[in-house]
């Protein structure tokens, strides 16, 4: 799992760099104290996983984490607890509170990686089954049209019908492949292949309309 890490402190990427060594399956490519320089090695060098700090000059890391157009997985490093909720909101994989042990890193470390195994298996797959009431149902990724989440259930939309499933937004993520599925706002996930109009407050799929979200709008490419 190749990854990079962001902090405006040199003692703290110190702690990341010294901590990551110890994870066998974790490759510390390169750390920055300047969020800019990264922009631009994201740009030529793909990355699985962030170490990024909260709190930085010029740019914070819920700012830079929102800029990316292909965004990696993030794990948000901070002296902060106050910017926790908005980074789960970010999908962050995990949000390690400093000064961090080696043990809490480790334990970040495995959600990444057991995320990414996930994606990876996501991608292959081209359907998934859904639990409904006493039932598994077969789904296939080009029979959804969007996915709507409301605390611990999500709403499956179909061509003609819906299915309700309980799992998190989170949890929902890891099992659509990235490449056909984009969020859109905090509460809803669509096809891509499926959006015929893009707007400034909604995307249009058929007969539906779905919010977007303010943060998530300069993403929306499809």
């Amino acid at each position: 799992m190749k990854a990079i890490a962001i902090d405006d402190e040199p003692m703290a990427l110190e702690v990341v760099r010294s901590h990551a060594a110890r994870v066998p399956f974790l490759e510390l490519q390169a750390c920055f104290t300047d969020a800019f320089e990264a922009l631009d090695y994201l740009r030529r060098e793909p990355v699985d996983l962030l170490f990024l700090d909260i709190k930085m000059p010029d740019i914070t890391g819920l700012e830079f984490i929102t800029s990316l157009q292909k965004k990696p997985m993030v794990i948000f490093t901070t002296a902060y607890s106050e910017h926790a909720v908005t980074s789960f909101e970010l999908d962050a994989v995990d949000y390690l509170l400093k000064p961090f042990s080696l043990v809490r890193f480790i334990k970040a470390c495995n959600k990444a990686q057991e995320l990414l195994q996930l994606r990876g298996n996501a991608a292959v797959k081209d359907h998934i089954f859904l639990k409904t009431g006493y039932e598994q149902v077969k789904v296939f990724f080009h029979e959804l049209l969007y996915m709507e989440a409301a605390g611990n259930y999500v709403t499956f939309v179909l061509e003609n019908k819906k299915l309700l499933s309980r799992m998190t937004m989170n949890e929902l993520m890891e099992l659509l492949p990235p490449d056909k599925f984009i969020r859109v706002h905090r509460s809803y996930v669509v096809a891509k292949e499926k959006i015929e109009k893009i707007e400034r407050h909604q995307v249009s799929i058929h007969e539906h309309r779905v919010p977007v979200g303010a943060s998530y709008l300069q993403h929306l490419q499809v």
